[in-house]
């Protein structure tokens, strides 16, 4: 069953903008450029680059060429920018910017934030910055967004996001076009209400703000995800609604991880995280409208155009936490038509119509469900995937030649019990209905995919020792993704053979980049460990190539 609706009158305006390609505004951003601009390389969140100095057949050759190591050992999920010959990275513990030579690794300035109250869930991260027009854009725990001047680090502005103690935090890279930086919002397990809002790159000045979660979230009330059961109550949501009217109020909907955008159409695709309470729906009837969700918003206004809820009404945490990817799929009459693609907690890869959130298809699972939809009863209940499971918030990437979507998936049980429920309060104290556990006694390690978007069928898989959270770069034909235990791989893309593997010394849990300048290819990766996972902790940037001859 599909969960989507149509804003206004955007699906007569869209049929007039078949534009299938998403070219970038900008040299910046210019997917063919030897830079990697934005946190998915490009506006569409390919990650993929068409480089093919290393390649699958000397790849076996790569060996590390510099590192630099930031001091910060802890949480390392930064993804590198690199526009000009510069390279930008970010720590997690104090929301640091690190300016640095993309060729040598030699240091050229830092910016280090004095933060204020903070609050968050899943560890003290900052996944990267943006980069346009002489300026760096970072957003830090504490719920502020930086404009650093690109060849000082000096503070060029600075404005308030949202407010700490209300549960709200930033961890995610910002985005920008045409004037505009775009910036999402954390602490949907504190019970913030989601958001995506847009500055003015040139002053800081808000120019929209967008909502996840607003009045009238109840919606249609549906039964079913993917023609399975989702065990509500409908009738004692529907008698509840007007007691729980203003539920709405601190609702969640977080916007993660950093939105696609098709810049012909002048659209930001979004995903949105999970409803509050997490884990807990007693107080909040309906389906919760729009978390969970693919959303599409114009990137001018921020009027939403549609959304694709993908779970309504979530009582197990299955939020669309990693971001939308941009890519042309065959649709079910067999023609290939622009479209957007996330992949799930739920390890499932939803592609929907880019211009109208109609859907496409839904792939084969990526990785073992079990009780998908099961409610925990007074003694609880093992759920697969759980909470944490699935494609968490790694990035996936995409090859446009092979039409494969590679999605590194976390496969991890967990036992869920319920907890009394209590009402929110300010502070920054966590929502959640229920307490989970990691079963020793069931096995945790991560799977890497390769999806085929057109068929939704899984072209090859490769299994972890432990799971994934990184996420992975395209890079000609090969695909490289980091492992928990330290390992740094590369795969043949076209069939899943491991071709190369390094040892970092510390768990990876960011996305790799590749980038090339004056002629040399180099592959990039943060190894710090994970918070949330416990891997090993580190503090060193690695950037790989191929030996001088």
């Amino acid at each position: 069953m599909s969960f989507i609706r149509l804003a206004g009158a955007f699906a007569a305006r869209a049929a007039l903008a078949m534009v299938c390609n998403v070219a970038a505004a900008s040299d910046v951003n210019d997917p063919a450029a030897t830079n990697w601009p934005t946190y998915g390389h490009d506006y569409a969140n390919s990650r993929h680059v068409d480089l093919t100095q290393i390649n699958a057949k000397n790849v076996a050759s790569v060996v590390p060429l510099w590192q630099y190591q930031t001091g910060q050992v802890g949480s390392f999920e930064t993804s590198p920018i690199v526009v000009g010959g510069r390279m930008y990275v970010t720590t997690s513990n104090n929301d640091t910017v690190i300016a640095l030579d993309a060729r040598t690794g030699a240091p050229e300035w830092k910016f280090q934030p004095k933060l204020g109250f903070t609050t968050f869930c899943c560890g003290p991260n900052n996944r990267g910055v943006a980069v346009e027009d002489g300026k760096v854009f970072v957003a830090t725990l504490d719920g502020l967004l930086y404009a650093l001047d690109a060849g000082t680090g000096e503070v060029v502005w600075q404005t308030t996001i949202g407010e700490p103690k209300a549960g709200f935090s930033e961890t995610m890279a910002p985005l920008t076009w045409n004037g505009m930086v775009f910036i999402g919002s954390a602490g949907g397990e504190y019970g913030i209400r989601g958001s995506v809002t847009a500055y003015s790159q040139a002053d800081g000045k808000q120019v929209w703000r967008w909502w996840s979660t607003n009045p009238g979230w109840e919606g249609n009330y549906v039964e079913q995800a993917q023609g399975l059961s989702l065990h509500r109550d409908i009738a004692r949501e529907k008698a509840d609604a007007p007691k729980y009217a203003d539920s709405w109020q601190h609702g969640g909907g977080p916007v993660w991880m950093t939105p696609a955008l098709d810049s012909a159409r002048g659209i930001l695709y979004v995903s949105t995280g999970n409803p509050a309470p997490q884990l807990d729906d007693t107080h909040r009837p309906g389906d919760n409208l729009y978390t969970d969700s693919i959303v599409a918003l114009d990137a001018k206004s921020g009027e939403m155009r549609w959304y694709y809820q993908e779970t309504p009404h979530d009582m197990w945490d299955y939020d669309a936490a990693s971001p939308a990817v941009l890519f042309d799929a065959i649709d079910g009459s067999g023609r290939r038509v622009p479209a957007v693609g996330q992949a799930g907690k739920t390890c499932w890869l939803y592609v929907v119509n880019r211009d109208d959130g109609n859907p496409i298809r839904v792939s084969a699972p990526f990785c073992p469900q079990k009780d998908i939809y099961q409610l925990p009863g007074p003694e609880g209940a093992l759920m697969e995937p759980g909470a944490l499971g699935g494609n968490n918030w790694s990035p996936a990437s995409y090859d446009p030649k092979l039409h494969y979507l590679f999605t590194a998936a976390v496969v991890q049980p967990r036992f869920d019990k319920p907890l009394p429920y209590v009402e929110w309060k300010e502070g920054g104290q966590r929502w959640a209905g229920s307490h989970g556990l990691v079963r020793p006694d069931v096995p945790s390690y991560g799977l890497f995919s390769a999806i085929d978007v057109d068929s939704g069928k899984i072209a090859w898989q490769h299994r972890t020792a432990q799971p994934l959270i990184g996420g992975s770069a395209s890079v000609g034909d090969l695909v490289f993704v980091g492992e928990g235990d330290g390992h740094f791989d590369a795969f043949d893309s076209r069939n899943g053979s491991l071709l190369w593997q390094y040892q970092t010394g510390a768990g990876i849990c960011a996305p790799p980049i590749a980038y090339e300048i004056d002629g040399r290819e180099y592959v990039a990766v943060a190894s710090g460990g994970s918070f949330m996972f416990g891997t090993q902790p580190g503090d060193t940037l690695l950037v790989f190539a191929l030996p001088n001859k």
